[in-house]
């Protein structure tokens, strides 16, 4: 590939030949890597969940907490370092002592960790200077953020003063803003088995968005690599894409959380597409008393206040209104235990009559339970009833449908839902053929299918780096297709 340039996109990346799908683009470490904002507290030297209590072990120098004592990111530049230490235990009374009190809010929290990854770049200036100039290098879109009052008054208050005033930090605030404005801007958020951070890479930084992308990206649970690979065919000279938003996540959601961060409106195909290319995930069922049959789609869908409009009848609704009720019924749902499967099911079947069947946020359900049915207590396979397990295949199927649609190709989630997929489909065919009901061809036809499903996401998943779950689901779709060829 190389580095295109444009007044639209700026810097990008282009094909320089035909790529073919799955080839490594991209493997680097973080130039610099911290905490999540809004995450729950974290290990500031692995990124794992800590609690702020008591007994959380903490760093005898600064006070923030830790997993413990030997945890491997003590003393590393990707993690908690030296030099961040003694900037940190300079704070303490102002940082990590406020982590211990009885009151702290979670806004507080919020706050306090927020603060971390904008200190490791700003301590960079003098341990690792060359790094400092690469990150500094990025875009920031300062003048365009200065116009957003309130994104600027929250860096101003939050960070700027709070880092220049209370911390003392010799660093001038417009210095700050520009580092706040490369995080929004630039940085990934990353994590395997647990861990959360957020990271600023060399150059995967330059790959344009898109809805629907044409590379995939994961890290490597132990150096936080990030490696970027094609999902698809992609031709000589066509622009190199990645997601920056969430694939289940409807348009206009997904282009409020983009303008949010990266200070653009989002015209790509799948946002210009009321049906969002096929997959109508944003569609909901038409209320008006006397039509119910009709689905309201947006009239205009890269402009975020048009109306949604009824498909069959005259029914409208704003965009404002759409976007409370979306809000309602995603509170609903963040409100479940993710394992909770009577309470999922009962989520499905509320909001069935309100949502169309492939909205996103049935599919987030959906997700759910193709992960969790045949995995937890009370719903391992042997202990699934027939109906069970077949409403496991149909979720699998509806939510690979469209998924196929919306990042096809080599992508993680169609590898991780492909696995789950072919055991359903295994249980219901020896159920089959043991009662009698199923004929050999038939039977015989969904083997092939079992053994396409485990050959493609063993293919998938293999491809993410060891130590990840993902990974570990590969190698055992390898195994399950190995013993079925045996």
């Amino acid at each position: 590939y190389r580095v295109a340039e444009s007044p639209v996109y700026g810097r990008y990346l282009v094909a320089n030949r035909e790529l073919a799908a799955g080839e490594l683009l991209i493997e680097e470490q973080p130039l610099a890597i911290g905490p999540c904002v809004s995450c729950d507290p974290v290990c500031l030297g692995c990124y794992q969940p800590v609690l702020l209590e008591p007994q959380q072990y903490r760093c005898p120098a600064c006070g923030w907490p830790l997993c413990g004592a030997n945890c491997r990111g003590i003393n590393q530049a990707h993690g908690h370092s030296s030099w961040e230490c003694e900037a940190l235990a300079q704070q303490r009374e102002r940082a990590a002592d406020l982590l211990l009190q009885a009151n702290v809010s979670p806004d507080e929290v919020r706050d306090l960790y927020e603060l971390v990854l904008i200190v490791r770049i700003v301590l960079l200036r003098g341990a690792q200077p060359e790094q400092y100039a690469r990150i500094r290098c990025m875009q920031s879109h300062t003048e365009q953020r200065r116009l957003n009052a309130t994104l600027w008054q929250h860096y101003e208050r939050k960070v700027v003063q709070r880092l220049r005033d209370e911390w003392r930090l010799e660093v001038a605030a417009e210095e700050l803003h520009e580092i706040c404005g490369i995080l929004d801007v630039n940085c990934f958020e990353i994590g395997q088995r647990g861990a959360k951070a957020r990271t600023l890479y060399p150059s995967a930084f330059l790959l344009a968005h898109d809805c629907s992308p044409n590379t995939a990206h994961t890290d490597d649970p132990s150096s936080f690599a990030i490696l970027l690979r094609t999902s698809r065919a992609v031709r000589e000279q066509e622009t190199l894409t990645l997601s920056y938003a969430y694939t289940l996540q409807g348009t206009l959601k997904r282009r409020t959380f983009i303008q949010g961060g990266k200070l653009f409106w989002c015209q790509c195909q799948r946002c210009a597409d009321p049906r969002e290319l096929g997959s109508d995930c944003s569609a909901l069922v038409c209320p008006a008393p006397a039509c119910h049959q009709g689905s309201v789609r947006a009239t205009d869908p890269l402009e975020q206040t048009a109306d949604w409009a009824c498909d069959r009848c005259d029914h409208r609704i704003s965009a404002a209104n759409l976007e409370r009720l979306l809000d309602r019924i995603n509170d609903d749902l963040e409100a479940i235990d993710v394992h909770n499967i009577p309470a999922l099911e009962n989520f499905l079947t509320r909001y069935r009559e309100v949502l169309r069947p492939n909205h996103y946020l049935l599919l987030s359900a959906k997700y759910s339970l193709c992960q969790i049915y045949g995995r937890i207590e009370g719903y391992l396979l042997p202990q699934m009833s027939p109906e069970d397990v077949a409403r496991k295949e149909r979720y699998c199927r509806e939510f690979l449908q469209i998924i196929d649609l919306l990042e096809p190709g080599l992508t993680r989630l169609r590898g991780l839902i492909m696995y789950e997929l072919h055991a359903p489909i295994m249980v219901l065919a020896q159920l089959g053929m043991q009662s009698g009901q199923l004929r050999r061809p038939e039977f015989q036809r969904r083997i092939k299918e079992v053994l396409k499903l485990l050959q493609d996401s063993a293919h998938i998943l293999q491809m993410e780096p060891p130590g990840s779950s993902e990974h570990e689901m590969g190698l055992a779709a390898a195994d399950a297709l190995s013993k079925m060829r045996g």
